[in-house]
């Protein structure tokens, strides 16, 4: 039987940089509505790579079949407090070699920290050798359950691994959580942001869908995205 695992952080009230406030009511209004004020970057969501890069894409120009099809989840929980996942670290616990076009969700358990300080000031990372690796084995998407996929107190450090990885074409989704309940190392994958002109980031719902045998072997070139420009 199908699961559908919902992988993204509540958007509420004691999410940093967001506020979910109600602007309408039916009593006085006859309908309900909410004002919501996100930063672009919270919660559970993906990064455009004009997020670092001065001429990079943003987050309304991404092709969108880098968001939806199979992932690999690989397991290095629980990750250390400011950990640097090597190459070694990820490769054995990946157990093979990289196929180029993959889409890699890393579970390290950090969504259960969410809330506590360490949760953003001591996170686990990509270190700059595994960004390098990623580069180099052209892998197409990136998904990781600490806020960021570098040390968000380290300027270099960050911005080292968001170019490494933008400049490869490796799409970033950060703030991840429930990896731990997908249950097994291969599912369908689906990211998917708003469509904001001009956007740097936007928060995503990503999900996983497991069961009823294998996922489909959906070729990372497998989609065309027809993008509609009339609404420009």
């Amino acid at each position: 039987m199908r699961r559908i695992i919902d992988l993204t952080l509540p958007i509420d009230g004691n999410l940093p940089n967001a506020s979910v406030e109600p602007h309408k009511s039916i009593d006085r209004d006859g309908w309900r509505a909410t004002m919501l004020r996100l930063y672009s970057h919270c919660g559970t969501h993906m990064d455009a790579t004009c997020h670092f890069l001065p001429h990079g894409q943003s987050i309304d120009e991404l092709n969108l079949e880098a968001c939806c099809g199979i992932a690999t989840v690989v397991d290095l929980s629980p990750a250390e407090p400011s950990q640097s996942i090597s190459v070694e670290e990820f490769h054995r616990a990946l157990g093979r070699d990289l196929a180029p076009g993959e889409r890699l969700l890393i579970r390290t358990d950090w969504y259960r920290r969410y809330r506590a300080a360490e949760y953003r000031d001591r996170l686990p990372r990509i270190s700059t050798e595994l960004a390098n690796w990623f580069a180099h084995h052209q892998v197409r998407l990136v998904g990781v359950e600490p806020p960021s996929v570098a040390d968000v107190n380290d300027l270099s450090e960050v911005t080292e691994i968001h170019h490494i990885l933008f400049k490869a074409g490796i799409v970033i989704i950060e703030g991840l959580a429930h990896l731990d309940q997908i249950g097994t190392d291969r599912c369908q994958f689906i990211a998917l942001p708003l469509r904001i002109v001009g956007g740097d980031g936007c928060p995503v719902r990503a999900i996983a869908i497991v069961g009823d045998g294998e996922p489909d072997p959906v070729s990372a070139m497998g989609f065309q995205t027809i993008t509609n420009t009339e609404t420009h």
